[in-house]
């Protein structure tokens, strides 16, 4: 595997090119990100042109049918090296015979990272090379180490927002795909208490939340520090499982199609336009506070 790596004030990370994908993150002695485990077998896939699930997995473009999977196929694909240095890199994915049979549409596709001392920064951007408006989701998933610590319980984690999230959370069905029915948000006063009941039915999806960063945090022990730009949603989700494992905090621009909807992809709740030569760009920053354990 295609890998880079990145060093900065004592922080690592791990690019690969397979999907522009952040492999590992160690701020300081620990490594923050999942490990790809058996019980999900992915760090921080890149989800493009599409968040989620359409009905399906049918794309459908002036009456003709296009099959296209769960979030798209970047996450698969090899992006190009464009500049490497020790501290950042940037890739890029361009349309091809292959990308046009699922998704019928010109684009441009660039992954910046950036490590510094305070964390790194990621910088996704979305380009329309073609003649006509192009229609794309795009969603960050990456997956946190739940414990961040070994030494702290999974019970002792909570977020905390930036603002209170009073809106209703939607769920997908067994499909995949976004339910009608509002659920009450298990957010107060900022705080969301993690535990596993919360993703019996899969993830939790804001639609429209208040929010534009969050920190993970553990009762005496470390912090992890989100904030993006660009992303209107926001889904949060794992495997239910007793062991250590993960918490995906995932800012998205788009979300699965709802259950009722099976029309034109231009026309998909969530999708976005992007004009004929026009420009979309997004980030996320990720920054940690200790105290970690020794104990790893």
């Amino acid at each position: 595997m295609d890998i880079h790596r990145l060093r900065s004030g004592g922080h690592e990370a791990d690019i690969s090119a397979r999907g522009a994908e952040l492999q590992s993150l160690r701020l300081g002695s620990v490594d923050l990100l999942w490990n790809a485990g058996p019980l999900w077998p992915r760090h921080a896939p890149l989800l493009f042109p599409i968040v989620g699930a359409l009905k399906g997995d049918v794309l459908r473009h002036r009456g003709v049918s296009f099959s296209l999977p769960k979030h798209g196929f970047a996450r698969d694909r090899d992006f190009t090296w464009l500049h490497r240095t020790g501290t950042g890199c940037t890739l890029e994915l361009r349309d091809d015979a292959e990308t046009r049979s699922a998704h019928p549409f010109p684009f441009r596709l660039r992954v910046s990272y950036e490590l510094e001392a305070s964390g790194l920064h990621m910088e996704v951007m979305l380009q329309n090379p073609g003649e006509g408006p192009l229609p794309a989701s795009l969603g960050l998933h990456p997956a946190f180490r739940w414990p961040l610590d070994p030494g702290i319980p999974k019970a002792a984690h909570r977020l905390v927002f930036e603002f209170d999230e009073p809106g209703a959370v939607r769920r997908l069905d067994g499909q995949g795909l976004l339910t009608p029915d509002l659920h009450p948000t298990p957010i107060h006063e900022r705080a969301l208490v993690l535990h596993e009941d919360l993703f019996e039915d899969d993830a939790l999806i804001f639609l429209e939340p208040r929010s534009r960063s969050l920190r993970m945090e553990s009762e005496g022990g470390p912090a992890l520090l989100l904030r993006w730009e660009g992303f209107p949603q926001l889904g949060i989700w794992t495997k239910p499982d007793p062991s250590p494992s993960f918490l995906c905090i995932e800012p998205w621009a788009g979300y699965a199609s709802p259950a009722d909807w099976d029309g034109e992809f231009a026309q998909k709740p969530g999708a976005f336009l992007l004009a004929p030569g026009g420009t979309r760009q997004w980030s996320l920053t990720i920054s940690a506070t200790g105290p970690f354990s020794d104990a790893r």
